[in-house]
């Protein structure tokens, strides 16, 4: 992964760009700013008001720069709800490269934070668990379809590469997956919202709904599975 380079987004946090596939992690209108509009606000802070309960299962596809996996850490922390986070990631950043990202600058956070979000990507396939409140994060070096799920989620986070660059991702198996990985009216939410992944969505049973998107993107899914 030494061919990534770093791009500055328009808030200052940095993404990363795969020349191979030319393509970004996160948007370049701003990286943080994309994934508290998608994942926490529309996601994580959705599911917590919308269900008045204190306690929260999120399953993560693509964990990439671990920027959602931080943000719901903060937000939980904040809020003082528990958080069980599982993400799946195949395709690993080394340290050098995850010493490099300004997230933890950007977001102001105290080296406790930094050396939790840092552990995250170098112990992978540990529980990392919060020493505040009831947090654990653990991430899989795995593709999630291969994985055997044992605890159904409560909100997932769709966080693959675009449908044009990682096609096998966005397939109606995968989704179906997903579907049967939920607990009744739980939700995905994915910063993709082409016509061809709602009717994927739809097709396995969700209810999908069409979100204002973060800067730079007029729209964004949130799809709930009744």
């Amino acid at each position: 992964m030494n061919h990534l380079q770093f791009v500055k987004t328009k808030d200052n946090s940095f993404t990363l760009f795969n020349p191979e596939l030319n393509e970004t992690y996160h948007s370049i209108h701003g990286a943080i700013t994309e994934s508290k509009h998608v994942f926490i606000k529309n996601g994580l802070q959705y599911f917590f008001e919308n269900k008045n309960i204190a306690s929260v299962h999120v399953l993560e596809i693509g964990f990439g720069t671990g920027l959602n996996a931080l943000l719901s850490y903060l937000f939980c922390i904040e809020q003082q709800k528990s958080l069980h986070y599982i993400s799946y990631e195949p395709f690993s950043l080394s340290t050098d490269i995850v010493k490099q990202i300004n997230y933890t600058q950007q977001l102001n956070a105290n080296k406790d934070v930094e050396d939790f979000f840092l552990g995250l990507h170098v112990n992978k396939g540990n529980i990392f668990r919060s020493s505040n409140f009831a947090i654990d994060i653990k991430v899989i070096e795995s593709h999630y379809q291969q994985s055997v799920i044992s605890e159904k989620a409560d909100v997932i986070f769709f966080d693959a590469f675009a449908p044009n660059k990682h096609a096998e991702m966005w397939l109606p198996e995968v989704f179906s997956k997903c579907y049967n990985e939920l607990n009744d009216l739980g939700i995905l939410v994915t910063y993709c919202a082409k016509g061809e992944v709602k009717r994927t969505l739809k097709s396995v049973g969700f209810k999908v709904e069409t979100l204002a998107g973060p800067p730079g993107k007029r729209e964004m899914i949130r799809a709930v599975k009744l």
